[in-house]
């Protein structure tokens, strides 16, 4: 049970704080609405567990100790993310609420764009790496193990669909979609600088 606890308590922290998860969740709900920003949040859910599979079977712990096999991986996440940033930028399209639906993309293009959002993302790896060396022992069973992942991605889940909701309600939708261009930019510039601190030195330690 403390060890539930303290995974409990570790999660919500990181999950709360803002992230790339955060600023693509936002955009997809107030830009295309709920349903789009519903999925990106079982995206990112779906995409926890691909860090806590290579974690529990510890390969998460070559990775840390590989440092091409992390700078490889952390270029990789930080160039999506400046990819979804340098998007978000230079997107020119205007949305409003008549005429949104004209651009909505697929619940599965809003999945995976969630999915690779977090998967992709090393500073989750770090995030479940160290939750896992603190709470988890070594007579710990497998089943315990990836039951603590589930709840990870289970509150990942709830959390980022709150914030789909609440992006997507009509009257703050209107208000974001009259300031589309600006919301756009900076987001696009979080974004942008988040993939950049990825791969600053010293990132994570």
């Amino acid at each position: 049970m403390n060890e539930l606890l303290a995974v409990a308590a570790v999660t919500i922290l990181a999950v709360i704080s803002p992230g790339p998860d955060f600023a693509m969740v936002t955009r997809n709900s107030y830009a295309y609405g709920r349903r789009s920003g519903l999925m990106a949040a079982l995206g990112i859910a779906c995409g926890v567990q691909v860090h806590v599979f290579y974690t529990v079977l510890g390969i998460a712990v070559v990775i840390t100790h590989s440092p091409p096999l992390f700078m490889a991986m952390k270029f990789l996440g930080a160039g999506y993310l400046i990819y979804l940033g340098i998007k978000s930028l230079i997107n020119t399209t205007t949305l409003t609420l008549g005429s949104a639906n004209g651009h909505v993309p697929t619940l599965w293009k809003a999945f995976s764009t969630g999915f690779l959002t977090n998967a992709l993302n090393p500073k989750t790896m770090l995030f479940l790496v160290a939750t896992y060396t603190q709470v988890v022992q070594a007579g710990s069973s497998m089943a315990a193990n990836f039951s603590y992942g589930l709840f990870m991605s289970f509150f990942h889940w709830v959390w980022f669909s709150f914030v789909a909701v609440f992006f997507s309600a009509e009257i703050l939708h209107r208000r974001m979609l009259e300031k589309q261009g600006v919301v756009d930019k900076v987001i696009g510039t979080a974004l942008i600088g988040l993939g950049t601190c990825l791969v600053l030195p010293g990132f994570g330690h």
